[in-house]
């Protein structure tokens, strides 16, 4: 996945994007390779981008690398960094992948879910 948008929005937007992605498959169109994640409520959202996950997001993204590897790059505790790994996968912003290491058994492998994302929030 190329882009990835968190953002605010109500469940009237959320089923007109439906349609609208269900139409455009239905003209045969290419979809685009984006994913939406949308909150009606922007603490909800602010909930999940923190100011440390943005930085773990930006870690992982620069260079991908297991919870131990990363929270050293960061310079916080390890199982503080698993929860916000574990709270980011959740959302889909990173994936964990088991990676096989040649003579050395294996790793999980924290990569970013898309190449960027943009937050976007409306405060009405």
């Amino acid at each position: 996945m190329n882009k990835l948008t968190i953002k605010t929005g109500t469940e009237d937007d959320f089923f007109k994007r439906g349609r609208r992605l269900a139409k455009a498959a239905d003209r045969g169109e290419k979809l685009p390779e984006e994913c939406i994640i949308s909150f009606e409520d922007p603490a909800e959202m602010m909930k999940l981008v923190t100011t440390a996950r943005l930085a773990l997001f930006r870690t992982v993204k620069e260079m991908p690398g297991s919870i131990t590897e990363i929270s050293q790059r960061l310079h916080r505790d390890r199982s503080a960094v698993k929860r916000d790994v574990d709270e980011l996968e959740r959302a889909g912003l990173v994936v964990v992948r088991e990676r096989v290491l040649p003579g050395h058994g294996r790793m999980k492998e924290v990569r970013a879910a898309a190449s960027r994302f943009s937050l976007q929030a409306d405060i009405v």
